[in-house]
């Protein structure tokens, strides 16, 4: 399994485990994050290691390239001085570590070449990363939305299965428009008595007057009847 394999394993085995247990939308997202930049942390170890192995390839190359030209250059040197036994061993050895070089080559290309995808790998995973990085802030803002959406309606519904609140109120409302009522009926019985106690005096200033003006009638007319009597 490559080292990318096991990190999307581990990643996806923790996604599961804390979707499961998701209790906390925030420190879900935060443990989540946590657990992909570690596992990053363990990918780069990886991946420095295959540079690492590239690199010492690299260097076995050179090195076997080098051996080769030198014996070259002894085998020539050989042949300069009339020595072409050394040249034919110093050719001998220039062979065996052109043998080698290629040998060593194509180990090199192929592990350069792994080392290139994996560095390509590497900064897509972390882009990722920083991605979901950024994303986090949005989606924790979304899950307390909702949550606060939540917890209002769960209140209403509450609020809605308990009537009693709304059949206190129900009652007070129409407590005051009793008294209300009352209030008004007072205020009339009171407007009403004056009207009436106001006609009464008004009825006994008139009947007060009429009776005046009859014994005064009466009195004369006995006057006028007792002056006739006198002059008889």
């Amino acid at each position: 399994m490559g080292i990318f394999s096991r990190f999307k394993t581990v990643v996806s085995s923790n996604i599961n485990d804390l979707i499961a247990k998701a209790e906390n939308p925030e420190k879900m997202l935060n443990q989540l994050l946590l657990d992909m930049n570690q596992q990053m942390v363990e990918s780069k170890k990886s991946v420095a290691m295959a540079i690492a192995d590239e690199k010492k390839i690299e260097r076995e190359l050179a090195e076997q390239k080098r051996q080769a030209d030198e014996w070259e250059k002894k085998a020539m040197l050989a042949v300069r001085a009339g020595r072409d036994d050394l040249a034919k061993e110093a050719l001998l050895r220039k062979q065996e570590f052109e043998g080698y070089f290629l040998q060593l080559k194509p180990q090199w290309e192929a592990q350069k070449a792994s080392v290139e995808k994996l560095k390509e790998s590497l900064r897509q995973l972390q882009n990722k990363i920083d991605e979901a990085s950024r994303k986090k802030n949005i989606l924790i803002a979304r899950a307390k939305r909702a949550e606060a959406q939540e917890k209002i309606q769960k209140t209403l519904t509450n609020m809605s299965g308990n009537t009693s609140a709304f059949d206190t109120f129900d009652r007070m409302a129409k407590k005051v428009d009793e008294l209300e009522a009352r209030a008004e009926a007072a205020k009339e019985l009171e407007d009403l008595s004056k009207d009436t106690s106001l006609e009464k005096q008004f009825a006994q200033l008139e009947s007060s007057g009429a009776s005046a003006d009859l014994l005064l009638e009466e009195l004369k007319a006995k006057m006028l009847t007792e002056d006739a009597g006198t002059k008889n």
